[in-house]
């Protein structure tokens, strides 16, 4: 292995541990936790190590959001792996969807809610981003009447979903009614009959 070859594993290492560690961090306190200071001690590296590394606490929180949609996009290949023909492949996108932003709040709020900078909806958007899109993307897409553009129709299941999230984990929306809305709103975009 050559001297720069190994630098260059380092150098990801070092990323994988600053990103990990701020993902544990925000997970466990909160993003208003996740400070390059706070980073630098619970990693043992220098804050200069960190900013070689990421501009900032918003560069930090851009990482693990793209590192969060790698994830995302294997749980709702997962979930769709087993799920038989368009409805319950729709179904399931919305029950991996809801249950990864309940159970991971501070990574969905990186990837969906915080202002990060990275580029969403467009061709400039990191391939782990088109990836998660492309898969909720596959689930709609045969519900899409002709004529109709299945990213608008994704878009919308999307924020469907993204508002169940958000809603409930505000305490707005009481958890128990999660599946009744979970199936009202699959119901609507794929109803049972055929009528929209």
């Amino acid at each position: 292995m050559t001297i720069q070859t190994r630098r260059e594993r380092e150098r990801a290492e070092r990323e994988r541990l600053i990103v990990t560690a701020a993902r544990d961090l925000a997970e466990a306190e909160g993003w208003d936790a996740v400070t390059t200071r706070r980073l630098a001690a619970e990693i043992e590296y220098s804050q200069p190590v960190l900013y070689s590394h990421f501009k900032g606490k918003d560069a930090i929180m851009a990482a693990v959001a793209v590192r969060g949609c790698e994830e995302f996009t294997d749980e709702l290949r997962a979930a769709t792996a087993v799920a038989e023909g368009a409805r319950e492949t729709l179904a399931a996108v919305g029950r991996a969807y809801t249950a990864f932003g309940r159970r991971r709040p501070a990574l969905y709020d990186a990837m969906f809610t915080h202002r990060v900078d990275l580029p969403f909806a467009t061709p400039e958007a990191p391939a782990a981003l088109q990836e998660a899109f492309a898969e909720l993307l596959r689930a709609v897409e045969p519900f899409a009447a002709e004529g109709e553009d299945p990213a608008l129709l994704t878009e919308t299941f999307w924020a469907g979903l993204h508002g169940l999230v958000t809603l409930m984990r505000s305490g707005r929306l009481p958890e128990q009614a999660h599946d009744q809305r979970l199936a009202l709103l699959i119901e609507r975009f794929a109803p049972r009959d055929g009528v929209r």
